[in-house]
């Protein structure tokens, strides 16, 4: 299995940090290390900015820090967008949209279990991406099926270079609006939009996976055919459990979780310790253990890692360091309380 369990650790992409040596060196302190994203040292490495690139009818304003959208400049890009769609290159990040991601690539990372890439995914990437008339461009049937495989070519080019330096190497599409999906926000209908992410899902390569911090429809997110799926369960983890028969099936799939237990906000992290957090975490998988999931095999998909990304805390990037040696003394912990430990 490529992406591995046993409680290993990995953590969200998005840092607070403006220092590219110490973020760096954070991402690497975990299992399962990571490229990070830092929209604070520039605007090039917002999340959204970061996939926009080459995309035909993008608006970057790197002074006001917008990123739009233009119908008009989209029908004049389109053709020359599409003359590159056989040339992988041309769908993979530069250097301007981040400053780690070619380091990242240029270490020896063969020795780790696994390494991970990330993009915004197409739904989020939809919402947040509006026109001149303010409309998201996801409602756009003209372009809609245009940036799902934009967007899976950019995924799939990412991976391609991630395996060349590790061969377990997978990918998070972070998809944060997949929890407005099926809501009356939408803008289209439930059919469509489950078509859509279906569609967008067999474009990508595998180990795919999806990471949200939000409260999706879980039926329908742990039904896609996915290899991983992180989430906030420090908060959304009673709601989650709740839906045990779609977990359970999801795992035996071949499915991994990973666990977003750590708070990396402030004040919830001050009001948490090591013992309040594996007590929630055990609580979880005690009441998946009731409805059928054996806790061992659930050990074996499993993968810890804080619950959030979070840029703005008045401390800004201590917390967040606090949080990823929680995580790694949390797992230290467990794997060696359930036999786990190497």
């Amino acid at each position: 299995m490529p992406i591995p369990g046993n409680l290993l650790t990995t953590a969200m992409a998005v840092m607070p940090h403006k220092n590219v040596e110490r973020a760096l060196s954070l991402a690497l302190s975990l299992d399962i290390p990571f490229w990070p994203q830092l929209p604070r040292y520039n605007y090039y490495e917002d999340m959204y900015v970061q996939a926009s690139e080459h995309f035909p009818g993008i608006l970057l304003d790197m002074d006001k820090q917008t990123l739009r959208f233009s119908q008009e400049k989209f029908v004049d890009q389109i053709e020359e967008s599409m003359s590159h769609f056989d040339e992988p290159e041309y769908f993979d990040i530069s250097d301007t949209y981040s400053i780690v991601y070619k380091r990242f690539l240029e270490l020896d990372l063969s020795d780790r279990p696994a390494i991970r890439g990330q993009l915004e995914g197409p739904i989020s990437f939809g919402f947040n991406v509006v026109d001149e008339n303010d409309r998201p461009i996801l409602f756009d049937d003209m372009v809609r099926p245009f940036m799902l495989e934009f967007m899976a070519k950019r995924v799939n080019i990412q991976l391609e270079r991630l395996k060349k330096r590790n061969p377990n190497a997978f990918m998070f599409v972070d998809e944060p609006g997949l929890q407005f999906l099926f809501s009356a926000m939408a803008g289209y209908g439930d059919q469509a939009a489950r078509g859509d992410m279906e569609t967008f899902f067999s474009m990508i390569d595998r180990p795919r996976g999806v990471h949200l911090c939000g409260n999706p429809d879980w039926d329908f997110l742990l039904s896609q055919d996915l290899d991983v799926l992180s989430l906030d369960v420090y908060s959304n983890g009673e709601v989650f459990a709740a839906y045990a028969p779609s977990v359970k099936r999801f795992l035996d799939r071949g499915g991994v979780l990973v666990w977003g237990i750590v708070p990396t906000n402030f004040e919830p992290f001050e009001n948490e310790n090591m013992d309040s957090l594996e007590n929630r975490l055990e609580a979880l998988w005690s009441e998946l253990s009731k409805k059928g999931i054996d806790r061992e095999f659930l050990f074996s998909r499993s993968l810890l890692s804080p619950a959030t990304c979070c840029l703005v805390n008045p401390d800004g990037e201590k917390t967040v360091e606090k949080a990823f040696k929680t995580i790694i003394d949390l797992s230290d912990r467990l794997r060696e309380k359930y036999g786990l430990a190497d």
